[in-house]
This record gives C-alpha cells, sequence and structure tokens, in this order.
C-alpha cells in the first residue's frame, strides 16, 4: 500500500477535515518535529505519503502529521526500526480495513434478517385461520418387528 489518497476530501467549499492536504513540507516538518529530509525519506520508504499537487509538490494533511509523529515515537522511543514500522502502519491500516468490512457485513446481516422476519410476518399473516397447522411427524429409522405369540401346545 503506498498511502496516496484522493484530493477531494473537501466536505464543502471552505470545510477542511483531517484528511484534507494543506501542509507544504517545511510546515509539515515543523509540526511534526522533523527535518524535511526526514519527511522525504519516509515518503520514499512509503511509511508517510502525502498528496502531490499537480507540480508533484507534496501536501501533508493532520492525519499525516499524526502519522509523522507516530512514526518518531515508534522509532525514537520504542527502538523499533523503519521496516518494522512500515509493517505496523500496514498491519493498523489493514485491521481498519477489516473493521470496516466487518460493520460493512454486519449492517448487511441485519437488513438480512430484518427483512426475512418481515416476509415471515407476511407469510405467517395469509395462513387460513380455518385450516388446522400442518406439524411434520417425527420419521426414524428404527425398524419394530411383530411377531405373535405362539401357542403352547398340551
Amino acid at each position: 500500500m503506498d498511502g496516496r489518497r484522493r484530493v477531494d476530501n473537501f466536505r464543502g467549499p471552505y470545510e477542511l477535515t483531517e484528511e484534507t492536504p494543506v501542509y507544504v513540507i517545511s510546515v509539515a516538518a515543523q509540526l511534526s518535529g522533523l527535518h524535511p529530509q526526514t519527511l522525504r525519506q519516509y515518503d520514499r520508504l512509503g511509511l508517510v505519503s502525502p498528496d502531490r499537487t499537480a507540480g508533484r509538490g507534496r501536501r501533508y494533511s493532520a492525519r499525516d502529521i499524526e502519522l509523522l509523529r507516530q512514526v518518531q515515537q515508534l522509532s525514537q522511543d520504542e527502538g523499533i526500526n523503519l521496516a518494522g514500522i512500515k509493517r505496523i502502519i500496514e498491519l493498523e491500516n489493514q485491521v481498519a480495513a477489516l473493521q470496516s468490512r466487518v460493520a460493512e457485513l454486519e449492517a448487511a446481516l441485519d437488513g438480512a434478517a430484518a427483512a426475512m422476519q418481515q416476509r415471515e410476518a407476511a407469510v405467517h399473516a395469509s395462513y387460513r385461520r380455518d385450516l388446522v397447522p400442518y406439524q411434520e411427524v417425527q420419521q426414524t429409522s428404527a425398524l419394530v418387528v411383530w411377531r405373535p405369540k405362539r401357542q403352547q401346545q398340551d
């Protein structure tokens, strides 16, 4: 995963989200406490990939700044190498995607269960009330053998 996002993150003409790429590399470096060359290296390694302008300039979002801080914390405080950090980020993204998919499937399942209950209720409502409900007889595979008693001979 290269971490690139689409640039259409605006909610309205002037509303910004944390996904909106607005910071140039010098501002992003200052906000994250890293050197601009470090940000370029992280981009080359695929750790934090900012959006690009038409002129190929990097634009960082608030989420990118937070990710830069997380990379710095993992590297400096936890002693994890950059390859390990990249793997951690990939796994976190995968977990988030899977959690989102589970939520979608749960919503679809809830919708299908509700629809099934509605259909079942409609079927029950359509029963004729003058008929006796059919109850299925349980069948077994047991075999019963009957033999008449022999009469004793004197």
